[in-house]
């Protein structure tokens, strides 16, 4: 199936057909080092770029895409660097099916049935990791990958790894913010074309955003969610604060219980698997408000976290891997593993003094012990390892020691491009909306891991970095306040209008889960501690709903 359905053009010569969907930043540099300046689209450049370059061309684009090309019965498909476009496929007989979204190619197998990795790891870790999708047979690229068909078999290769930007190029300070910000300036700027709105935060990423493109002499419109009688999940407020100081217009839009569960049916139905964001109801809305006001093209700040420890977890990591030194840990490790705690940091100390992995991205969710007493099957311990076992060795084999980089590597690997770049990319479609995301830019990415991890860290402060950067362009207002990030009520809207029940209808008829354990669950659905876990059991009772009953 040769088409991304409707989202791209063709370009044919002789047995040679392209196939593109997204954009390609900095083209002028591309088009001097072609030579081809009459080249007119971006489908005519990825032409020339292959011609040119043979199957490494990608490596010469700068951009998010998704792209397939045809050569001489050998097909490739190619998937961007941060894996901004999902792109998914199948092989039947000697067909190689692929596309955009599940929905296109579901259609093509013979019957439905859940694939057991994609089940277990969306548990884990808010997502099914690459490549699984929850439909057996069909799979996923990751970001940075691409796919190599010969009529027979498939293979599939890297292009990009962060990881081979040599580390501690750049020690000092000074030096390490004037680049950044050099860089981050000219990744906004590279894609502010065409661009008329922004999503803002009360936070410092889409407030860095919109600032360097006012001083580009683009005042962006900014649009900020709210919600109606749960004041503790609202950022209007600072967003105003943020807009007014940047002078820039603010539209806020109000979500009502109503207004999220009307949608969060039809949304949870067009992501086609489940995904364990309940932000993207809200934030399916707020676009549906941005289409409706004229905007086609808007920017998010995706990314930063991960390149600038945003998280506050991440110092916490960094701490707890410090007691890997302890000497005398034997009695430690045999209390941990003898007695049992649904507690997150109980599950953290005993990686550690069990000398395991402790890191597995911030979305980490369900542990192994947990799923093992929720499931009817046996889960090992550690057994959630394997599917970032090949990243996992990539770090290893790579010049970075500092565990850092690791906790922003996989989570740009997973947290980022699985979870919200796949929530980004599904409801922005269906709004028929373009995001571009500056912070996911190679040259700002590849900056970050050239910089000696101490400066990352060193002050034990979030961003730091980032916040350096722009104190002469933005007050500390916004830049010491406090991290909320794109919170809402969905637990109490799932829990007011009745709909968490499917949990347990679901689960009467499939026998998946312990009753016991479920029941003990959700009757903590109203406890700050698992409310996520719950979320994701009901997203998962849609799709088993829609798909296996």
């Amino acid at each position: 199936m040769f088409d991304f359905f409707g989202l791209a053009k063709e370009a044919d010569l002789l047995a040679l057909k392209v196939v593109f969907d997204g954009e390609i930043y900095k083209q002028k540099e591309l088009r001097e080092k072609l030579k081809q300046v009459d080249a007119q689209s971006d489908e005519e450049l990825v032409l020339a770029s292959y011609l040119k370059w043979g199957a490494d061309f990608v490596k010469y684009l700068d951009g998010n895409f998704r792209i397939a090309i045809y050569d001489k019965k050998r097909l490739y498909l190619y998937r961007d660097r941060f894996g901004t476009k999902p792109l998914f496929f199948m092989q039947k007989n000697r067909d190689l099916i692929f596309g955009s979204s599940l929905k296109r190619i579901t259609p093509f197998l013979e019957r439905v049935s859940m694939n057991k990795d994609a089940l277990l790891s969306y548990l884990s870790f808010l997502a099914p990791t690459t490549p699984y999708t929850f439909f057996d047979g069909i799979y996923k690229l990751g970001p940075s990958e691409y796919l190599v068909f010969d009529g027979d078999s498939y293979e599939i290769k890297e292009y990009f790894n962060l990881l081979d930007t040599k580390p501690d190029l750049i020690t000092d300070r000074d030096e390490a913010l004037h680049k950044l910000e050099k860089t981050l300036r000219e990744s906004i700027g590279t894609r502010l074309n065409g661009v008329t709105a922004s999503l803002l935060s009360g936070g410092i990423d889409s407030a860095s955003i919109c600032a360097f493109a006012k001083q580009r002499g683009v005042d962006l419109e900014t649009y900020t969610v709210g919600y109606k009688e749960f004041a503790k999940y609202d950022e209007r407020e600072n967003a105003k604060e943020s807009a007014d100081f940047l002078g820039l217009n603010n539209t806020t839009l109000e979500i009502t219980q109503n207004d999220f569960i009307d949608a969060s049916e039809m949304v949870l139905d067009e992501l086609y698997e489940p995904l364990n964001d309940p932000a993207a109801i809200p934030l399916y809305l707020l676009f549906e408000r941005i289409k409706k006001d004229g905007h086609s093209v808007i920017l998010s700040g995706e990314g930063s976290d991960e390149l600038f420890l945003g998280y506050r977890q991440y110092f916490e990591f960094l701490d707890i891997e410090q007691l890997r030194s302890l000497k005398n840990k034997n009695y430690l490790k045999k209390y941990f593993r003898s007695n049992y705690s649904k507690n997150r940091e109980w599950e953290y100390y005993k990686r550690v003094f069990n000398e395991t992995l402790l890191f597995r991205t911030s979305g980490e969710l369900f542990t192994d012990l947990q799923k093992n007493l929720l499931l009817k099957q046996n889960i090992k311990d550690n057994h959630a390892l394997k599917y970032f076992t090949k990243h996992r060795d990539s770090f290893l084999r790579s010049s970075h020691t500092d565990e850092s980089f690791w906790y922003s590597y996989i989570d740009l690997k997973h947290f980022q491009a699985e979870h919200f770049l796949a929530k980004l990319s599904s409801v922005s479609s269906l709004s028929s909306i373009k995001t571009r995301t500056p912070f996911l830019d190679k040259d700002l990415a590849s900056l970050v891991f050239s910089i000696s991890p101490n400066l990352r860290y060193e002050n034990g402060v979030t961003k730091e970095l980032l916040k350096e950067i722009m104190k002469p362009h933005l007050n500390d207002q916004i830049l010491k306040r406090k991290k909320k990030g794109f919170s809402n009520p969905y637990l109490e809207y799932l829990i007011n209008s009745k709909k968490i029940s499917l949990i347990k209808d679901v689960n009467n008829e499939t026998g998946m889960f312990k009753t016991k354990e479920l029941d003990e669950y959700i009757a903590s659905a109203s406890k700050s501690g698992f409310k996520q876990h719950i979320w994701g059991l009901y997203v998962l009772s849609v799709w088993i709903k829609k798909w296996m009953l």
